[in-house]
């Protein structure tokens, strides 16, 4: 259960645009410590906008953030000691190895080299990644990046993971491992905000789900709850849709849309 006092994002009144084309907006969101948060919403719906916004990549063009308590706009450093971002292209820098690159994560967030080897030893035997931290990261296939972006990101073991679709790329095995992973955040009190476009990832792990259609958000709840706002008693899919095509109906009809 998550308690309902314990917010480690806090996302408010929110808008963002590129040129004449608004991305999100207003948008207001509250995360919980302890949850695993699924953001869902077809293409170009404002996903990737919201995570790069939470972890600081992007400044809102009005609204606030918060991560931990740290408002991003005035206290950047404080909040992103507490932020993992793993995009949906990992990015590696090509011509270190991955234990260079994850030792230069670890050395960001000033992580204690003993606790760090601990942490690395684990990370790299549940990934499955010994036989590839010594070889450079151009030689990487895109799941292995994958695994050491996510080695790489959980390194300082961040109170807030923010992953933009985490299981592309990877192997039925790695991808078990990855959603158990997630679990054991929320279960250790932290957060994990994922957007994914694989809904039966969602449906089975997330504890709350949000869906944005067109930078708005149209709904919000747990899977139960969405089931009964959509009057549908079914797979998360139907729901989606369900709620995304009554979104653009409701759209044409006030003139709304694009």
């Amino acid at each position: 259960m998550v308690a309902s006092d314990d917010v480690t994002v806090r996302i408010d009144n929110v808008t963002k645009s590129y040129a004449r084309k608004v991305a999100v907006e207003d948008l207001t969101l509250r995360l919980h410590g302890g949850e695993v948060f699924a953001f869902l919403g077809p293409n170009g719906a404002g996903k990737t906008t919201t995570l790069k916004m939470t972890t600081g990549l992007l400044r809102p063009d009005r609204g606030t953030i918060a991560v931990c308590g740290h408002c991003l706009q005035r206290e950047a450093r404080q909040a992103k000691q507490h932020i993992a971002y793993v995009p949906d292209m990992p990015f590696v820098y090509e011509k270190l190895t991955g234990r260079e690159f994850i030792r230069f994560t670890r050395e960001i967030y000033a992580v204690p080299t003993d606790v760090a080897n601990r942490r690395l030893g684990e990370l790299s035997e549940r990934l499955e990644l010994d036989g590839y931290l010594d070889q450079l990261c151009e030689t990487y296939s895109h799941g292995t990046k994958q695994k050491v972006a996510l080695a790489a990101a959980l390194i300082h073991a961040p109170r807030v993971l923010i992953v933009d679709e985490p299981m592309v790329g990877l192997d039925p095995r790695t991808a078990r491992v990855t959603r158990d992973m997630f679990r054991e955040i929320a279960a250790q009190g932290g957060t994990v905000f994922m957007s994914t476009h694989t809904l039966d990832v969602a449906e089975h792990l997330a504890d709350r789900i949000g869906i944005i259609h067109r930078g708005r958000l149209v709904a919000l709840g747990t899977l139960a709850e969405l089931r009964r706002q959509s009057a549908i008693d079914g797979r998360l899919e139907d729901i989606f849709l369900a709620i995304t095509s009554e979104a653009a109906s409701d759209e044409v009809n006030t003139g709304g849309g694009l």
